[in-house]
């Protein structure tokens, strides 16, 4: 008995304890519904819908004629709500099967009869977000509108998303100067430098999550609209461009080079009209693509192009003639345990400097520079510094290398450092600091920044405007200035780039080959730093200015490891400066004489066709000429030909004699005025040539009938 109360106590017990467990969860269930429910619904759809960055149209990259370097263009995810309420019944099943088949002809990725089945499947189901095809371009986007139910515009379900891609025309053409902008990797180029302008300021769009984690806008508007990036005006100018890729390319298949750059600079202005950087896609491909920055980004021994600057050096510190002689016996020197040689067995024991320079002897640039400067070595490295070749330029393309001018502090200073960096070695320059050094001495001595861009425009209006940097006001005396011009003419006309061969105009300019040092080898091993004789790679290189009278442009081409046996500068790399020079020379204004100058301007006024009064006054006055007319109203005149000094004008009286029947005289009559004059008195009319009336064939004084027939001769 004691045992069947015990069990029945435990039991209520239990009871109990769940009645108020449930009325506890029901307690909780009213709270959560009734109190709290407004409050966890936001939290539900907070967790449903996000807002989603739109991104701006990137702004336009253009060259210096407003030719399309780079672009923005838009693409679509086009997607479909089959359940939007406009969509009824009766509509759907009208005009399901020619959506299908004309989605289907269009995008050619699936079939009508699978279009068809997703689209009843999505009415079906009621899924209100059906993706349909990504990446749909904008032409496409356009004939997709005009399709059945689509073509009820917001009210049809038709949903897109818009994205941009980045493309580049001209696609090859300086691609890696001009960057290229992709979604999650940092720009690189002109696309990097000025990123921020560029890309703009995204907007903002409400996006809610539906199944298989995919994302539907909510309103048909953006909550925030983006606002698009400015656009870039670069100097490059893309014909030149095509002339300096194509010559490149060119000589670096004919040679089996490994890479090459190339650099047209406007001299007064620092101005980059063209650059190519091209490398071999493999080791035994023969085709090239811009995909390293060497004209920038690379800093290598310059070789014998270095060779100006170490007589710029040593003529402005010594005052040094082009006469002063100069000992290269036959054309070797040794410092220590390195024997420094000439390419070719010199042509005389002794060379002025002068010589020496143009045929490029290393000997006699490592003895000068030796004979000068061995004794305080520091004040030979504080002159190349003060033609800033130890610094960078400062350009806003990312990825500038760093220079090297090795100080005689420094731990790998050694007796063969002096001999070494006269002649173009143990010092790193990029391309385009050396021809920065030459567009100097083609400026007077005045050294400006290389630069890419000319100015920022958003919507149309000019938002900043790039000028000309002076690095240096004078880099040397004018006098050495005028002494390195002729050394660097005297090389083409007399010297190792003699085989340039231009006759239309003159050319200064400098001739490199430099030997490549091995990664990871050691300059004091001797022969290991760049190979044994007959397996050494090479740098060939053409640096210089044209015209050599009146300096425009400066150019460098670089082409490194020939592999067809030849590599000297003159030979390699002169040709692709002759291509580009002499393209430049037959297309450009700059380079032609005006023909209007102040000693030969036009004095008489050109003649005029007969017209109306009215019509030659106000073109007259566009053109700025002198002009008289003898008469007020707006008939036909024709040009006085007593009068040369201006155009004066004479009433012709052709609407008058027409009314008379007299067949005027038409000579030097527009076609179209000659046909209105004459068809409106009854005439039939027959042209032949274009131009004016020169002969008619119905004499002047004629009398004439309606419906007759004249034949007028134009020129």
């Amino acid at each position: 008995m004691e045992n069947k109360k015990d069990i029945l106590s435990r039991t209520y017990l239990v009871y109990i304890f769940l009645c108020v467990f449930a009325l506890s969860i029901f307690y909780k269930m009213c709270i959560i519904q009734f109190k709290e429910g407004a409050e966890w619904k936001a939290k539900a759809e907070a967790f449903n819908t996000q807002v989603h960055e739109i991104q701006a149209v990137r702004g336009n990259i253009f060259d210096i004629n407003g030719n399309l370097l780079a672009t923005s263009l838009p693409y679509y995810e086009v997607a479909v709500d089959i359940n939007a309420p406009s969509i009824d019944k009766k509509l759907f099943e009208a005009k399901v099967d020619s959506l299908g088949t004309m989605i289907a002809n269009l995008f050619k990725d699936k079939s009508a009869k699978q279009y068809i089945k997703l689209l009843r499947k999505a009415r079906k189901s009621g899924d209100r977000y059906v993706v349909l095809k990504r990446n749909v371009p904008y032409k496409d986007l356009q004939i997709l509108k005009t399709f059945p139910i689509f073509k009820k515009g917001k009210r049809g379900g038709l949903v897109t998303l818009q994205t941009n891609k980045r493309e580049r025309p001209f696609k090859m053409l300086a691609a890696r100067t001009i960057g290229m902008a992709r979604d999650g990797v940092k720009p690189v180029g002109l696309e990097g430098a000025y990123d921020t302008l560029l890309k703009g300021i995204s907007g903002q769009r409400l996006m809610q999550k539906i199944a298989g984690d995919v994302w539907r806008p909510i309103n048909d508007e953006n909550e925030v609209e983006p606002k698009d990036g400015s656009d870039l005006y670069t100097t490059i100018d893309i014909n030149i461009q095509d002339v300096a890729e194509n010559a490149l390319m060119n000589t670096l298949i004919k040679n089996k080079a490994s890479h090459g750059c190339a650099i047209l600079m406007e001299v007064k202005t620092g101005e980059i009209k063209a650059i190519a950087n091209l490398t071999r896609d493999g080791k035994d491909s023969s085709a090239y693509s811009e995909s390293l920055n060497y004209a920038i980004g690379y800093a290598t021994e310059p070789g014998s192009t270095f060779k100006l600057a170490s007589y710029l050096a040593v003529m402005d510190d010594y005052n040094l003639s082009l006469d002063e002689k100069i000992q290269v016996g036959n054309g070797e020197v040794t410092y220590y345990n390195k024997t420094i040689k000439d390419s070719h067995t010199p042509e005389s024991p002794v060379l002025t400097l002068k010589r020496a320079f143009e045929v490029s002897s290393n000997v006699a640039a490592a003895k000068t520079i030796v004979k000068y400067y061995s004794k305080n070595p520091q004040q030979y490295i504080d002159k190349l510094k003060s033609f800033h070749l130890n610094q960078k330029l400062g350009l806003a393309i990312p990825g500038e290398a760093n220079p090297l001018i090795k100080e005689t502090k420094s731990k790998d200073w050694s007796g063969l450092s002096l001999p070494q960096i006269s002649y173009g070695y143990e010092s790193l320059i990029t391309p385009l600091q050396t021809l920065t050094l030459y567009n100097a001495i083609a400026n007077d001595g005045k050294m400006v920044k290389p630069r890419f861009e000319r100015e920022i425009k958003r919507n149309g209006l000019t938002v900043k405007t790039f000028s000309t940097e002076v690095i240096a006001e004078q880099i040397v005396k004018p006098s050495t200035i005028k002494k390195a011009k002729e050394m660097l003419e005297g090389v083409v006309e007399n010297g190792s780039g003699k085989g340039l061969n231009i006759t239309a105009f003159k050319v200064g300019g400098k001739t490199g080959t430099a030997q490549i040092a091995r990664v990871g080898a050691k300059r004091g091993s001797g022969k290991t730093a760049y190979g044994d004789v007959g397996d050494r790679n090479y740098q060939a290189s053409f640096v210089g200015y044209f015209p050599a009278d009146k300096p425009l442009y400066t150019c460098i081409v670089i082409i490194n490891s020939p592999s067809n046996g030849i590599y000297y500068g003159g030979l390699v790399a002169g040709p692709v400066f002759k291509e580009i020079a002499e393209k430049v020379y037959s297309s450009s204004l700059d380079f032609l004489e005006p023909i209007n100058n102040k000693q030969n301007l036009l004095t008489k006024a050109p003649g005029s066709i007969k017209s109306k009064n009215n019509e030659i006054v106000i073109a007259s006055k566009a053109l700025k000429l002198p002009t008289k007319s003898n008469t007020t109203d707006d008939g036909y005149v024709s040009r006085n030909p007593s009068d040369s000094s201006r155009i004066s004008l004479q009433a012709s009286n052709l609407e008058s004699q027409l009314k008379k029947g007299i067949v005027p005289n038409l000579n030097g009559l527009s076609a179209k005025d000659a046909l209105f004059l004459l068809e409106n008195s009854g005439f039939h009319v027959k042209l032949y040539g274009i131009g004016s009336v020169k002969k008619q064939s119905i004499e002047a004084g004629q009398k004439f009938n309606k419906g007759d027939k004249i034949t007028l001769i134009l020129s």
